[in-house]
């Protein structure tokens, strides 16, 4: 049996042992690059959905309010009294129903037989008009009133708004809305 042996030199040793520290530096500094990209894309996709579900959930919450003052003016007797931020109405059983925004909470408040409940928030502006049936001369636009006693029209408006991590990314809404009185 012929036995060969082989010496490895250092030489060879040094080729086959792994990555020079150069190669492992360019591998680190690629590596590097792949998961700040990967870590800046799930941060814009997370933004991107949080703000998505944001604006469909105040989307929602805003129609749900109009629907319901839609519901409730519509039956109403008369408005007893108004301001831009304030309506009182005589309700379908003779009670006072108010709806009132409240700029220091941001909210539009729903009132009623002493119970008080909170139909909006986060409203950076809300504002009431009055106006008669009767339609401005050549135009299609109802005419305003001052005197709640001639108020058959009832318009709403507001915008409002919610943050994401501090700033008002597409999440804004804004509302507008003329509501007969049909008991009038």
């Amino acid at each position: 049996m012929d036995c060969k042996i082989t010496f490895i030199t250092t030489k060879n040793r040094r080729r086959k042992a792994g990555f020079t520290f150069v190669e492992m530096m360019v591998a680190l500094v690629i590596g590097m690059v792949v998961l700040a990209a990967v870590a800046i894309m799930s941060l814009y996709t997370s933004r991107s959905f949080a703000a998505l579900n944001n604006y469909l959930d105040l989307d929602q919450r805003n129609q749900q309010a109009l629907d319901h003052m839609s519901r409730e003016i519509r039956q109403v007797h008369r408005l007893t009294a108004y301001n831009a931020a304030s309506l009182t109405f005589e309700d379908y059983d003779g009670q006072p129903l108010q709806y009132a925004y409240d700029a220091g909470t941001r909210a539009l408040i729903r009132s009623k037989g002493g119970q008080a409940n909170t139909l909006l928030t986060g409203c950076d502006k809300l504002q009431f008009s009055i106006y008669q049936r009767t339609p401005i001369s050549n135009k299609f636009e109802p005419f305003p009133t001052a005197d709640i006693a001639t108020v058959k029209l009832v318009e709403l408006r507001w915008n409002c708004s919610r943050q994401i991590l501090g700033t008002k990314a597409n999440t804004e809404n804004m509302q507008s809305a003329i509501i007969a009185i049909r008991q009038k």
